[in-house]
């Protein structure tokens, strides 16, 4: 084989495996600079940190088989449902609510605490005599659980729902009377 075709076959597939491990890196800036939306890439961020610690990964207790994947608000996809709800079925008046709380999390550093303490500082929200924080509490929980117990993975899965219960069996031998 001729050296300059090795070496080119070499380049080529050092380039692609480093093209590889920095291509999340390079879409989570892209993501960031590039994004539209109602809420800001850090808000949507700080949504699916929420979702995480309201139900986190592991939850339900008890799955149906024991090699199943614990499941979770994030792997659920219920941090984008929230998202889609919040942006596109909330009046205007509750989606500032939304957005005047995220901002207010963003800044007391609610993404670097600990699981136990962002359940302290939900709980906090939720015990508050401030009625906004109160109320983007309620928000925050009910639709998170709306929106978890409402997936595939878990109705169906985890529940056992059937869309149309009962069969059709077509081809059955009819006994002789």
């Amino acid at each position: 084989m001729d050296r300059r075709k090795s070496l080119k076959i070499i380049g080529g597939s050092v380039a692609g495996i480093a093209g590889l491990v920095f291509a999340d890196w390079k879409w989570q800036i892209v993501d960031r600079i590039a994004h539209t939306g109602f809420f800001s890439f850090d808000d949507e961020q700080l949504i699916s940190v929420i979702a995480d610690t309201l139900i986190p990964a592991g939850l339900p207790p008890k799955l149906p088989t024991p090699d199943a994947q614990p499941i979770g608000a994030l792997s659920t996809g219920t941090d984008q449902f929230l998202i889609k709800l919040f942006e596109q079925c909330y009046e205007k008046e509750d989606q500032e609510l939304i957005k005047a709380q995220l901002k207010s999390l963003k800044k007391s550093g609610f993404e670097d605490l600990s699981q136990e303490e962002r359940e302290k500082a939900l709980m906090a929200l939720k015990d508050s005599e401030n009625e906004d924080e109160n109320k983007f509490y309620d928000l925050m929980r009910s639709n998170t659980i709306m929106g978890f117990t409402t997936v595939k993975e878990v109705m169906a899965d985890y529940r056992g729902y059937q869309v149309a219960p009962g069969f059709y069996h077509g081809c059955v031998d009819v006994p002789q009377v």
